[in-house]
């Protein structure tokens, strides 16, 4: 039967061509051909054996998965033997492809244009193929085109089709299963352009530590968000989250003095998943965004929850995840340069790229601008999306080679009297990181009452990663404030660098290291910089679940003189979908 095969390849174009399609495999030489194709069919005894038949099912199966994984990617009908790039005149099968292609219409190719046809095919793939070429002569037939198709041809798919009965049965058994399948989801699906998405986290921390550990108790806090994520052309994505938490922070606090009362920390020590969280488990929209391609740069467009990370490159990975996700860092602090978190809200930012992708030393960069107000709702005055608390960002963003990025950001903002430099426009303007120094803004140090301040703020961004199991990251920024009032303005400053080993122990686990200064000012009152080391290692336990204990150490909290030191013990995990 195998001698009936070959002879019928080589009197057939059209199977030939079968042959060739199959998996994007071919026959490089007769010689390669002959071995895969003299595999013998079961003979009655083989099959009249249980195990053995069992045996060869699993094979088969094996085989038409591995055919399956092989071929995600495949394109559609060719209508010129040309497109291929790896297919060429001079080839020995140039001509029964081009036959098959002008004849039938059942060989296809790769997306980046390639047959691939110098490698050989098993019996599997090459059923898949003879299945594809049936179908096609099946058509053809239907829609009164026979006088196309050759009796010699009807011939030798007749007994093509009867040595490959197994296989092409298997194969059309499990297309009928995938079409009931993709039919069931697409009648039961959510939507036909927008995708669920949530995170849950769990998270159980306590402090130690002298001033700090006296005023808080270990917890077990919580926060949900859960995102729809619409798609209109493909191409853009509306984002609309809601999200709710029960984490209230920590009460960071450095030695106390002689009145009696402790120096609180602002921002410093505050984990991501307090972001964004009401305190009561209350539920919220706390982001709707848009994005949309226009040309070759892209538009961000905020109404509510927007921050300059949804947009720019903060070159921080395996420390970043998304807007205070619960995959990456435990802090606010190790995740993204604190100059990120300048202002929030609604607003509008543009990311138009540059450099070319064949480029052997500037891979494709890009040029971000961004303008974000954080009372943009508010028609009262003082508020508004010009008159109010805003930031505008404007960032270069390198990627040198395939190892490197850089960014180098600048962000001008203006800040109502009573606001915080590091807020994000969220939580009602409560400090998102730094001391507390660092983070008040506008008194008068004459009157002492509040007033308005512009910042400047100046910050480096840098990753490094020499190979897939190291990456080294870090930045640093500076904030030079402008008070309205007499004798009110500072400078703050920050820095951290992190080492991450992803996979450690297991694909999808990281190890984490970050240090560095949490935003600090040494203006009146600040005499010590407010150190913080943090360690975690995340745990994949599944495709959807992650545990990560870490511990958190923080020097001088309040920036006092004479300060003690906060100890905190996290234990996140994290359920998405």
């Amino acid at each position: 039967m195998s001698n009936i095969l070959w002879k019928s390849l080589v009197v057939s174009p059209a199977i030939l061509g079968a042959a060739l399609l199959v998996s994007s495999t071919a026959i490089a030489a007769t010689t390669t051909t002959k071995e895969v194709l003299s595999v013998e069919t079961s003979s009655a005894t083989e099959v009249s054996q249980k195990p053995e038949v069992l045996a060869k099912e699993a094979q088969v199966l094996a085989q038409v998965n591995r055919y399956s994984n092989e071929n995600k990617d495949s394109l559609s009908q060719v209508t010129s033997v040309s497109q291929f790039s790896d297919v060429q005149p001079t080839d020995w099968a140039f001509q029964a492809l081009q036959s098959l292609v002008e004849r039938y219409g059942c060989i296809a190719g790769y997306p980046n244009g390639t047959f691939r046809g110098n490698r050989a095919l098993s019996r599997y793939e090459f059923a898949a193929g003879l299945n594809s070429c049936l179908d096609r002569v099946n058509e053809l037939i239907a829609t009164a085109t026979a006088d196309m198709v050759t009796k010699q041809d009807l011939a030798t798919l007749q007994r093509l089709q009867e040595e490959f009965s197994a296989e092409l049965a298997t194969l059309r058994g499990r297309v009928d299963a995938l079409e009931a399948r993709t039919a069931e989801l697409e009648a039961n699906q959510f939507s036909t352009t927008t995708k669920l998405k949530g995170e849950a986290i769990f998270a159980v921390t306590d402090t130690f530590g002298n001033e700090t550990g006296k005023a808080n108790r270990a917890v077990f806090q919580d926060r949900v968000r859960l995102g729809l994520e619409t798609s209109f052309t493909g191409r853009d994505m509306l984002t609309t989250r809601l999200a709710a938490g029960n984490a209230t922070g920590f009460d960071f606090r450095d030695n106390t003095p002689p009145d009696g009362n402790s120096i609180a920390a602002a921002g410093i020590g505050k984990q991501t998943f307090e972001v964004g969280s009401t305190g009561a488990n209350s539920v919220r929209i706390d982001k709707l965004t848009y994005e949309a391609p226009v040309g070759p740069a892209r538009v961000y467009l905020a109404a509510s929850g927007g921050q300059h990370s949804d947009y720019a490159a903060v070159n921080n990975p395996y420390f970043f995840d998304k807007t205070d996700g619960g995959k990456g860092a435990l802090t606010t602090f190790a995740s993204e340069n604190p100059i990120y978190r300048i202002g929030g809200g609604s607003g509008i930012a543009l990311n138009v790229p540059f450099g070319k992708p064949g480029d052997s030393f500037l891979k494709p960069s890009s040029i971000t601008l961004g303008y974000l107000a954080s009372n943009a709702n508010d028609p009262s005055p003082s508020n508004g999306l010009f008159d109010g608390n805003y930031a505008a960002l404007g960032q270069l963003n390198f990627n040198v080679g395939n190892r490197v990025a850089l960014a180098a950001t600048y962000v001008h903002g203006y800040h109502k009297a009573g606001s915080t430099l590091f807020d994000s426009g969220i939580n009602g303007g409560t400090a998102l990181v730094g001391s507390s120094q660092a983070n008040s803004l506008g008194v008068d140090r004459t009157t002492l009452a509040a007033s308005a301040s512009s910042s400047n703020s100046y910050g480096i961004s840098a990753a490094f990663k020499p190979s897939e199991r190291l990456s080294v990251s870090g930045f640093v920024s500076y904030h030079d404030v402008t008070g309205f009032g007499a004798n009110d303005d500072k400078e703050a400053w920050s820095y951290g660098v992190g080492l991450a080993l992803p996979d450690f122990g297991r694909k999808g686990n990281v190890l984490g290291i970050f240090g560095g200064a949490q935003p600090y000012s040494l203006g009146a009152g600040a005499g010590e910089t407010p150190y913080q080391v943090e360690g975690f290692y995340k745990y994949r336990v599944s495709e959807n679940i992650s545990v990560t204990p870490g511990v958190i150490w923080v020097t001088s909290p309040g920036q006092a003189t004479n300060s003690s030191d906060a100890f905190i013990g996290t234990l996140r995990t994290t359920f998405s979908f």
